[in-house]
């Protein structure tokens, strides 16, 4: 590595306040193709455009996914709600169907087909800009997923006899919104913010999905910090049942899931 260049760029970033400027530099020397390009990869993120989008790619569970202007970036805080799903793997049938509802860039719907190969999901966004990126890592990834464009709050599709539902819905709140780091304001606002309090989607997605399930089905979500508790409620209160918190690496409360109840037997389990 160029290590008069690699000092050029961290001072670059230096400059911007990026924090891990020095750790920065060398992702974007190991990707650009040359000195000029890495000078301006370096230029735009000292301006604080995300690094994922300037790269192009990302990681998410152990798999690279394109990513840019339009599609949320995979955070390493939404493997938890893959490795939840997994976890209760043996639950599910030999050939199970699932659906992964706003999509994006389709980083779970995709690790979860890399793990669990026999799974038939579908994912579901409503913005077409997101599903091309997610199009794109399904072949990159060679990995088969259906991808539908819909409005999973009013959708025009059905489903019956789903097996899994997973969704990382948008769920900033208004107070949250106004308060969000530069770089987070590049990504789409509609892939963001879940209402006042947060909890649009779920309310939502609970009530229309719910039916889609077979007994027993599991509706897995992402949550935020300090939603879990009112996720699990809402769970609760549509009818599922052995519904389950999980941490995530920073030991926040990240995950809520549930079946759909068979017997109109409820319970939530931290």
């Amino acid at each position: 590595m160029n290590i008069e260049l690699l000092e050029a760029v961290t001072a670059i970033l230096r400059a911007g306040g990026i924090e891990d400027a020095g750790l920065e530099a060398k992702w974007i020397l190991e990707d650009a193709g040359t000195p000029e390009q890495a000078r301006e990869i370096a230029q735009r993120r000292a301006k604080h455009e995300p690094l994922q989008y300037l790269l192009g790619k990302w990681e998410f569970y152990g798999m690279q996914f394109y990513v840019g202007e339009g599609v949320l970036i995979p955070r390493a805080d939404t493997e938890t709600l893959v490795d939840a799903v997994l976890a209760g793997k043996q639950q599910l049938p030999e050939k199970p169907a699932a659906v992964d509802l706003c999509t994006g860039s389709g980083c779970i719907a995709l690790a979860l087909k890399r793990h669990l190969p026999q799974l038939a999901v579908t994912g579901i966004d409503s913005s077409e800009k997101a599903l091309g990126y997610a199009k794109r890592n399904a072949g990159y990834n060679r990995l088969a997923v259906q991808w539908l464009c819909d409005d999973v709050l009013a959708p025009k599709h059905s489903f019956a006899m789903l097996d899994l539902i997973v969704c990382n819905p948008p769920y900033l709140t208004a107070d949250e919104m106004e308060q969000l780091q530069t770089e987070v304001r590049y990504e789409p606002r509609e892939a963001l913010f879940g209402g006042a309090d947060g909890l649009d989607f779920y309310r939502q997605i609970t009530a229309v999905w719910r039916d889609a399930l077979r007994h027993g089905g599991m509706l897995a979500y992402e949550v935020g910090f300090s939603q879990a508790d009112a996720v699990a409620e809402i769970l609760s209160e549509n009818g599922f049942s052995g519904i389950e918190k999980h941490r995530d690496y920073n030991g926040v409360e990240r995950v809520v899931l549930g079946r759909r109840c068979s017997a109109g037997l409820h319970g939530i389990t931290a």
